[in-house]
């Protein structure tokens, strides 16, 4: 598993929004801003439709399906 590095890009799942114009689940692009060396939680830019989204310390998570975290991008061939 690759180890998170500031500058890569990865997917963020969104929360949504909630009058539900954007449904919660939804992948987003993101840059990595920081890392934690002691855990896989990074801070992100989270790049939205409608502007830019910056949080710290999100969480990993490869099932890919929790809101509120992040995960490497699939591969498409």
């Amino acid at each position: 598993m690759a180890k998170p590095s500031v500058g890569r890009v990865v997917h963020y799942v969104a929360y949504g929004t909630p009058g539900g114009e954007f449904p919660a689940g939804i992948c987003r692009a993101a840059l990595i801003t920081e890392c934690d060396t002691a855990t896989s939680a990074v801070g992100l830019c989270v790049l939205n439709p409608t502007g830019q989204y910056f949080n710290r310390t999100i969480p990993q998570d490869e099932e890919k399906h929790l809101p509120g975290t992040w995960h490497w991008p699939e591969r498409v061939e």
